[in-house]
């Protein structure tokens, strides 16, 4: 059996209303003492996102998300009020428990990028008794306090007095043992428990046990369909020959909630310890219990779920396709009234209903006399990959339920399709590709030579990708990864950028867009995968004007195969002209230099290099010739051999 909780969200903004109070500190709406907790409400924009210290003899402590779950405390900001809402548990870790329950807080505001420190006192006398065991579930953490019943055996009242806080030093000898689904984990001491994240106290004649959310030794679980989080766990002592026992089980549901017909509905289970006897449920409103009828003319609503047996059901699909219009078709129905579709499986890829996209797939459901519903799926099929086969699993639910319930069918048909094509641009940067989805395109395998193209590779290689449900955008830079430069003058040179789409099964190439665009030549270097390397430089950085360079390479016999004013260009093999070859960190360096200038005392040129990955130059290794699977790095630099600071040179 479980219970709803249900209210209308109309009274949502009117909870507050009533919430006016002063007080000496700018921005504090409330100060209150409520059944099991004191809160403290802040207006948001007064004070500037404001922070909490807690505060005791001790010293001040800072309440961070993780501090607040394990000592008791929430902080929730409701943007759409414009409040932040502190909570404090009674058995919070620095609450002064003599007589009443004592609280001490330092509420942090921000001026002007100062902070400002405010005292916040109070003193509550909860306004109902305590029940034998009451459980609080908090947004961050869940919170049980058992009341003590045992005796004080003689020779043990020090012990048991000096429980507050169960894991100070002098309570060496408690131990708590955590029980899960399938076994029972070994025993820890207090201590070792509060570093988990676990608090043990001992107030008011009253053992709390406190834990954050998602612990390892919680446990996820179920009750009459609720999902319901656990912590099941014993605190003992064994001393001579007396053995005490408690049982500090906790469990809290997790229901999200729901909306339906301008209401809001919670799920919770009747009987969440059913090995401690009965529970009773009450209901509170902003943190004071009410009596149901009150509850009820609120707007709040306590109802129990009936779950019955679920009866058999027989589904129907029919195949309902029509190769000419290029889709598939396929009906499904005698779906009874309390059942829904949640998600669908198409050819093993998830859609969740409703669907995101109509103009690939749309459902369409149709509500029948007999209390039966249908659904009619009508699927585009472009994709060649899959041309002749939809293997559809279908997700139902029986509602209340959570439990799935699947259905599968699969529909045959013979659709030709094509490829996706894209369309490609010159700019003075770069090559431009712009793809226009049809329905499908994106489930082809889209590559920049073996790699797929996918976010991760676009940024790795400096592409810009812009990916949507109704285009690819794709800008490609000069220079960047797949790039092929031929016919390199000093006019100018081709850049070639190819795209390839792949069947996603075999990898088989099924169309390519190859783009070539005639670019500029100013300055480049080009580390060919066959061993060349070329080199454009423009020497008017270090040259008079008008003067013509007679530039060559380390072996001088290596000149220029164009030369236009300060502009030369080099193109020979990485093994010629004197080049020098390093191994280091992985990458083969081939490196040569171009001597344009002579002087007196001292010689100008630029280094030029190319560097492969040693891997992909393997084949030179075993064949002794130059192939390398990818193209090479190059860079050139400037350099000056000198002994006077200020060389008098000539050209070479």
């Amino acid at each position: 059996m479980a219970f709803k909780l249900i209210y209308s969200v109309a009274l949502l903004l009117s909870l507050w209303s009533t919430a006016g109070c002063d007080f000496f500190v700018e921005g504090v709406l409330q100060m209150e003492c409520h059944d099991r907790y004191f809160m403290i409400v802040v207006d948001l924009a007064a004070t500037g996102g404001p922070r909490f210290e807690a505060v005791d003899g001790t010293g001040t402590y800072a309440i961070t998300e993780d501090y607040a779950a394990k000592c008791g405390y929430s902080i929730n900001v409701l943007s759409l009020l414009g409040l932040v809402e502190f909570r404090a548990s009674y058995f919070s870790c620095h609450t002064e428990k003599d007589d009443g329950f004592s609280f001490r807080f330092n509420l942090i505001t921000t001026y002007d990028g100062e902070d400002a420190y405010h005292a916040l006192n109070k003193t509550c006398s909860p306004p109902l008794p305590w029940s034998p065991r009451e459980v609080t579930c908090e947004v961050n953490y869940m919170e049980v306090s058992v009341r003590s019943e045992l005796p004080c055996p003689a020779g043990f009242s020090d012990d048991w007095n000096t429980l507050q806080p169960l894991y100070s030093a002098s309570t060496q000898g408690w131990q708590v043992t955590f029980q899960n689904l399938d076994e029972q984990l070994p025993p820890m001491n207090l201590s070792k428990a509060r570093r988990e994240g676990y608090v043990f106290d001992f107030a008011h004649g009253r053992i709390v046990f406190r834990t954050p959310y998602g612990q390892p030794e919680s446990y996820s679980t179920e009750v009459n369909g609720v999902p319901v989080e656990v912590v099941h766990a014993t605190v003992f002592l064994h001393q001579s020959w007396v053995a005490i026992m408690v049982d500090m089980i906790v469990a809290c549901s997790m229901d999200a909630g729901s909306y339906h017909s301008g209401y809001m509905i919670w799920d919770t289970p009747e009987a969440l310890y059913p090995s401690l006897g009965g529970t009773q449920i009450s209901l509170g409103l902003n943190g004071k219990l009410v009596e149901l009828a009150a509850a009820e003319q609120k707007g709040f609503i306590m109802a129990r779920t009936l779950v019955t047996p679920l009866l058999p059901s027989s589904l129907f699909t029919e195949d309902q396709t029509d190769v000419a219009e290029g889709a598939f078709t396929v009906y499904l129905g005698k779906v009874p009234r309390d059942v829904e579709l949640t998600s669908l499986q198409l050819n093993g890829q998830e859609f969740e209903v409703p669907f995101s996209d109509a103009n690939t797939y749309t459902l369409t459901e149709v509500n029948h006399p007999n209390k039966t519903h249908s659904y009619t799926l009508k699927f585009s099929k472009e994709n060649g990959a899959m041309l002749h086969k939809l293997d559809i699993n279908y997700t139902l639910k029986a509602i209340p339920g959570n439990d799935p319930y699947y259905y599968t069918v699969s529909v045959k048909a013979l659709m030709a399709v094509s490829p996706p094509s894209f369309e490609a641009g010159c700019t003075a940067s770069g090559i431009d590709f712009k793809l226009a989805y049809r329905s499908f395109d994106y489930l082809w395998d889209i590559s920049i030579g073996s790699d797929r193209l996918t976010p991760a590779l676009a940024a790795k290689h400096g592409y810009t990708m812009s990916n949507d449900s109704h285009s690819l955008l794709l800008s490609v830079p000069l220079f960047t990864h797949g790039y092929k430069c031929q016919d390199i003058t000093l006019q100018g040179f081709l850049g070639t950028f190819t795209i390839l789409v792949r069947d996603p099964n075999t990898s088989e190439v099924k169309t390519s867009t190859i783009k070539t665009c005639l670019f500029n030549t100013t300055e480049l270097i080009v580390c060919s995968t066959n061993g060349w390397m070329t080199v454009v430089v423009d020497l008017a950085v270090v040259l008079k004007s008008g003067e013509i360079p007679t530039a060559h390479l380390m072996n001088s016999l290596c000149v220029p195969k164009e030369v236009d004013g300060t502009r030369v260009l080099f193109s020979f093999p990485l093994h010629s002209c004197g080049s020098i070859v390093e191994l280091s960190k992985g990458y083969v360096t081939y490196q040569n230099k171009i001597y344009f200038a002579h002087c007196e005392n001292a010689t100008i040129g630029m280094t030029v290099q190319c560097m492969y990955p040693l891997a992909s130059l393997i084949r030179l290794f075993s064949i002794h010739k130059f192939e390398s699977d990818e193209e090479g790095f190059g860079n050139i630099f400037l350099f000056v051999t000198s002994t006077n600071d200020v060389p008098t040179c000539t050209t070479a």
